[in-house]
């Protein structure tokens, strides 16, 4: 199981990428600021639509890291061989105009990390091997 770890720091705050291969599949966890947390779950595959649940918040409202973690997703999506699940959680304390804004530089920038990582590390996993139709476990 392969692991590495991307990290981008601008406007005063760090945003870092956690991957971890598990077989075909990629878990990738971002989080960055001063209060780190899962506030979103966003999957994919290289053929299936991006899905997001967004975690509740705080006064009625939703996490907003999907902007991250899509942002991140459409990047890699024609580079994976199998799943991808992405959770992301970042938060800055009085975030300014300008740290909002750098957000999708930093998430990009982690992106094209990651998507070099996989073109230098390609999966090597064993193919699972299934029962067919007229078969049943022993």
């Amino acid at each position: 199981m392969a692991t590495a770890r991307f990290t981008t720091t601008q406007e005063n705050y760090t945003i870092t990428a956690d991957l971890r291969q598990i077989g075909t599949d990629l878990l990738i966890t971002v989080t960055g600021g001063d209060n780190p947390h899962i506030g979103v779950v966003t999957t994919l595959t290289k053929q299936t639509k991006i899905e997001t649940v967004r975690y509740p918040s705080h006064d009625g409202r939703f996490h907003k890291d999907d902007f991250i973690s899509r942002r991140i997703a459409q990047r890699i999506q024609a580079h994976l061989i199998g799943s991808a699940t992405i959770l992301a959680g970042v938060h800055v304390n009085q975030i300014t105009q300008n740290q909002i804004a750098a957000s999708a530089p930093m998430s990009d920038r982690l992106a094209d990390e990651i998507c070099e990582w996989l073109a230098q590390h390609p999966v090597t996993s064993a193919r699972p091997e299934y029962y067919s139709d007229h078969e049943q476990p022993k």
